[in-house]
């Protein structure tokens, strides 16, 4: 039932913000950069809120404290992946830089992408992934929650059965081994925003089938659909889900390291504990409550013996 109620309330709060900038993202850049900031910081409230009330221990996953430099540690892999595509492509003729494009559009492009980036990491991440994750262990839940975000993606408008596919595999493994990596979803976050704002705030190109951006810079991508991604962007470029692999393997050599991969049967063997506990629990109450009766019945006895007494 909590992860029904978790993602409920993040996804309300995504989906109202995701209304409001929509109906100010083509007229001004500044008030969509406001807007897409405080969708984000509202999305992160509700789902620190919802989980805390949920599951009753501190959201230790969105912990303001190392917050920032894990941000941009993110942000800085994300864009580095990403520019390592476009390197590729352009140094074998299939991409172009052909000038300077709209600082106020990246500047929108900003707010945009980072309430994108915190909700669905929130969403993906931070309750499916983690809840699955439990039951059946890191891989089954990677697995799982990668063929859902590609899946969630098929609803863009431009999007292709293998764009959604290379997203599953990019941003599905990627993402969620940079959580595993970390435990916390501030990494992932920053990778998730500087991978998209990248694509989009820097070199102008279509995100996830969603049509042209106005970034920084003006851009062309001209050769085979397998390589450029076609109407689909940059990420359904066989490059990409490449270099997303290999940040992948990357992350998971990390977490392997730092021991946070979870097997199946840690888990099988970690709720029969919590239930023997339970259990346990359970019949040491019992003596307890029957102790107290008996003493309250003891007192009650011993309180009326004297009126029993003949006079």
């Amino acid at each position: 039932m909590r992860v029904v109620w978790q993602l409920l309330v993040v996804a309300a709060v995504a989906l109202a913000g995701g209304q409001v900038i929509a109906g100010v993202q083509e007229d001004d850049p500044w008030l969509t950069f406001a807007v897409g900031l405080s969708s984000a910081a509202l999305a992160l409230l509700a789902y620190a809120w919802v989980v805390r009330r949920s599951e009753h221990r501190p959201v230790v996953e969105v912990a303001v404290k190392g917050a920032a430099p894990a941000l941009g540690l993110g942000a800085l892999v994300g864009v580095a992946v990403f520019g390592l595509v476009v390197l590729q492509l352009a140094t074998n003729g299939y991409y172009e830089i052909e000038g300077r494009g709209s600082t106020t559009g990246a500047i929108g492009l900003v707010g945009f992408m980072a309430a994108a980036a915190v909700t669905e990491e929130l969403l993906f991440r931070g309750v499916l992934f983690r809840i699955i994750e439990e039951r059946t262990g890191t891989w089954i839940a990677m697995a799982a929650t990668a063929v859902l975000f590609g899946a969630y993606h098929l609803a863009n408008p431009d999007a292709t059965l293998w764009g959604a596919l290379a997203v599953a595999i990019e941003a599905g493994g990627m993402l969620t081994a940079a959580y595993i990596a970390t435990r916390n979803l501030w990494v992932p976050i920053g990778v998730h925003f500087g991978w998209n704002f990248a694509a989009a705030g820097i070199f102008s190109s279509v995100v996830s089938g969603n049509g042209a951006n106005q970034g920084l810079l003006e851009t062309t991508a001209s050769g085979p659909e397998l390589v450029t991604g076609g109407d689909f962007g940059l990420e359904g470029s066989v490059f990409s889900v490449l270099f997303c692999a290999l940040a992948t393997l990357a992350f998971l050599l990390l977490a392997r390291r730092r021991g946070h991969l979870v097997s199946r049967r840690r888990c099988v063997e970690e709720r029969a504990k919590r239930r023997a506990g339970e259990r346990a629990e359970g019949r040491s109450e019992e003596p307890a409550a029957e102790r107290a009766e008996g003493r309250a019945d003891s007192g009650a006895g011993q309180a009326e013996a004297p009126s029993t007494l003949p006079r």
